[in-house]
């Protein structure tokens, strides 16, 4: 668990460092790009705003997650930093939709920007958002993944405004603007909704991502004195700590010390297939299990 809490305090200091560059990042786009007259630049800083109010909320519901387990949660609160990533992801694709719009706009009355304003303000924006892109790249939860995918989102952006700076300092191309923000915003969309996927099989208990369950069981029923296993269910926390149960079937004449030897091989090879908790009931052969499954069948 020192760990976990290590990594989970780790989460919630990379996302609050992802606030605090965008809420101030953004200010520094809008006069920008009033500046500049470029939508590649306004549309981004709008974007920023309303990410700055999701990226608090993900910063709040990752420092929620931090608490142990108690009466009410007796998992803990980890489930609550998906809710974060969720938020963002909302923000992402309605903010995206919004962006879209606004430069097929500026595809029919194309306006021509200050090239020389924006490469200024795309060094600065690439060297700020890689930043603390490159810090939430080293954090494995769904939320850090999240936020993540916003401020890479902000560099493909500003490399973006770099290269049509580049190029209209030499000519005059004012769609390249809205159109490599057609293409950028696209590239967000894509990967919200893998994001999202991903959140909702966590939410709705798929097995996790990583753990073979047919090679979990074999690998379980071949340790010696299991003759069989059955109820296996594995589910995810978080997307990072995974939950298993299962029931194991040994002989009826095993001792005390088979039992724990059998106990102890299980979760050990729980352990190595990524199952970090593993609740383990062992029965006898001819035992009833008396279990029913959510289908109602016997089993």
């Amino acid at each position: 668990m020192g760990h976990d809490h290590h990594h989970s305090h780790a989460a919630t200091g990379n996302i609050a460092v992802a606030f605090f560059v965008n809420a101030g990042f953004a200010l520094v786009e809008l006069v920008g790009g009033l500046w500049t007259n470029s939508i590649a630049i306004l549309s981004d800083a709008f974007h920023d705003f309303g990410d700055s109010l999701s990226l608090a909320v993900a910063w709040r519901l990752q420092k929620v997650s931090e608490r142990g387990s108690d009466a009410s949660y007796t998992y803990g609160y980890r489930r609550f930093a998906l809710l974060g990533a969720l938020f963002i992801s909302a923000v992402l694709l309605v903010g995206s939709v919004f962006i879209i719009q606004a430069c097929i706009e500026r595809l029919i009355a194309p306006q021509e920007p200050n090239a020389g304003g924006m490469l200024g303000l795309a060094i600065f924006g690439i060297a700020v958002n890689g930043f603390a892109a490159l810090r939430l790249h080293k954090g494995g939860s769904i939320s850090e993944r999240a936020v993540m995918l916003h401020m890479m989102e902000d560099v493909l952006g500003w490399l973006a405004v770099l290269v049509v700076s580049v190029v209209m300092l030499f000519a005059e191309v004012p769609i390249l603007d809205p159109l490599l923000s057609i293409g950028i915003s696209g590239w967000v969309l894509w990967n919200v909704w893998r994001n999202l996927r991903a959140t909702f099989r966590v939410l709705l208990q798929h097995v996790p991502s990583g753990v073979d369950a047919g090679r979990l069981e074999r690998e379980i029923g071949g340790v010696p004195g299991v003759e069989s296993i059955h109820d296996l269910h594995l589910w995810s926390l978080d997307g990072e700590r995974h939950i298993g149960t299962l029931h194991a079937v040994v002989a009826a004449e095993s001792g005390t010390d088979d039992r724990r030897r059998i106990r102890q091989s299980i979760r050990e090879i729980c352990r190595e297939n990524g199952i970090e908790h593993a609740t383990i009931e062992l029965e006898t052969s001819g035992e009833d299990c008396d279990l029913a499954d959510c289908s109602g069948k016997r089993k």
